[in-house]
């Protein structure tokens, strides 16, 4: 029943709605929406790995053909009985969004946002802040862009752009503006160039 999405993180592992992070008071609220869903909504429970508690709930209603759609699945992923894994889902029954607690402490670490079956944008927080600081962005599947907050202060000042794999070339903003102000271009080796002011700079 696992997506494959959250397969590919589950080794990491060994180690909302839409738009918000899931604190300790959403998690409350998640699990006692688990225990009590809205009229629109049916809840299934699945305890996957037979210790006598779920560990993974479904939720479905009923879409306008009559079939029953999923809108979400939560799962808890240690066993502490809360949940750690978010998913949303379209009303075709797509995944759109997946959030991670990758530490367990009730905040999401990783936030991917998919269309039609690929991820699209991927937030990491890792910081005690909950909020992105590192943003990547991609296209058919392949990287393509990285945004950084590097000083915390909450705005981008870091952007990688990636081409068949590597870094191509990366802008920097030294002074806070939101614009970069220095080039760095890589070579096909990996090495950076000079760096270079932007064009406006003297």
């Amino acid at each position: 029943m696992r997506r494959r999405p959250l397969l590919a993180l589950l080794p990491a592992l060994a180690v909302a709605c839409a738009g918000k992070t899931p604190s300790p008071q959403a998690q409350a609220e998640s699990q006692a929406q688990a225990a009590h869903p809205s009229a629109e909504e049916a809840m299934t429970a699945f305890d996957l790995n037979q210790s006598g508690k779920p560990n993974l709930w479904k939720y479905t209603r009923r879409g306008p053909d009559g079939k029953q759609v999923v809108v979400r699945r939560e799962r808890d992923l240690n066993g502490d009985g809360r949940v750690d894994v978010w998913e949303y889902y379209d009303d075709d029954g797509n995944l759109e969004k997946q959030v991670v607690d990758l530490d367990f402490d009730g905040k999401a670490d990783v936030v991917m946002y998919f269309e039609h079956g690929q991820m699209v944008r991927k937030e990491s927080a890792f910081g005690f802040d909950g909020k992105p600081h590192t943003i990547a962005y991609y296209e058919k599947g392949k990287l393509v862009r990285k945004e950084k907050d590097e000083n915390g202060d909450g705005k981008i000042d870091y952007w990688e752009y990636w081409e068949n794999g590597e870094i191509d070339r990366i802008g920097i903003d030294t002074d806070g503006d939101g614009k970069v102000d220095r080039w760095e271009v890589r070579h096909p080796s990996g090495r950076a160039t000079a760096s270079a002011p932007r064009p406006s700079d003297p």
